[in-house]
């Protein structure tokens, strides 16, 4: 492999990191919230629920060219992919925290209440630490499918590994294609992995 060539696929890697954990970071600090205030207010269920769910459906370069007008949080460049991410990740998130909170056995939570503990000790003390195994699955889910989004961040500007494949297939160059789709591919390897053992730790057995 070219030194060039090695440089470029370190630096676009690290690029590509950059994109994903910057959106994933934003996600999970909306998204938690976002859950457990569904688990406390079953009104705002059907419409953030429906919002994010709407959101997936869009296609990622369409997602990417209504946001580009957008004052502030658009343009060309990596803050309009960050909150393209930031919304594709969101539904896991949101939705992982939500049914985690209210899978917990009711008598479990009226026995917290019954001990004396008030409304915010219980969602911390009890409720969290039993849903932790669903909101990581969430954040998993979110992460390797933030990873392979990002890959089209080359479209507007944004950079990461998606320029090599850009690349590869303007120029129909399968080396440029595998330049930046095996280190994505290996990077959501790594994610799931490291995430699903995290996941196992909190499952009841461990």
């Amino acid at each position: 492999m070219r030194p060039d060539l090695t440089n470029d696929i370190l630096r676009l890697s690290v690029e590509h990191i950059e994109l994903v954990g910057s959106a994933m970071a934003i996600a999970i600090l909306l998204g938690l919230p976002g859950g457990i205030l569904l688990s406390r207010h079953e009104g705002l269920r059907r419409w953030l629920l429906g919002f994010a769910g709407t959101i997936q459906t869009i296609p990622s370069l369409a997602l990417f060219g209504f946001l580009i007008p957008v004052p502030f949080i658009g343009g060309i460049g990596k803050s309009t992919v960050i909150v393209a991410l930031v919304l594709y990740a969101l539904l896991p998130i949101l939705r992982n925290t939500f049914v985690g909170i209210v899978s917990v056995d009711p008598a479990v939570s009226d026995s917290a209440i019954a001990m004396g503990m008030t409304e915010g000790q219980l969602l911390r003390q009890v409720q969290l630490p039993l849903a932790a195994r669903t909101i990581l699955a969430g954040i998993r889910v979110a992460a390797v499918t933030t990873i392979g989004t990002a890959t089209i961040a080359a479209a507007i500007g944004g950079g990461g590994l998606g320029v090599f494949i850009f690349r590869g297939v303007a120029s129909v160059d399968t080396a440029q294609i595998l330049a930046g789709a095996i280190p994505a591919a290996a990077m959501a390897l790594i994610a799931d992995g490291a995430l699903g053992w995290i996941e196992r730790r909190f499952s009841p057995a461990s």
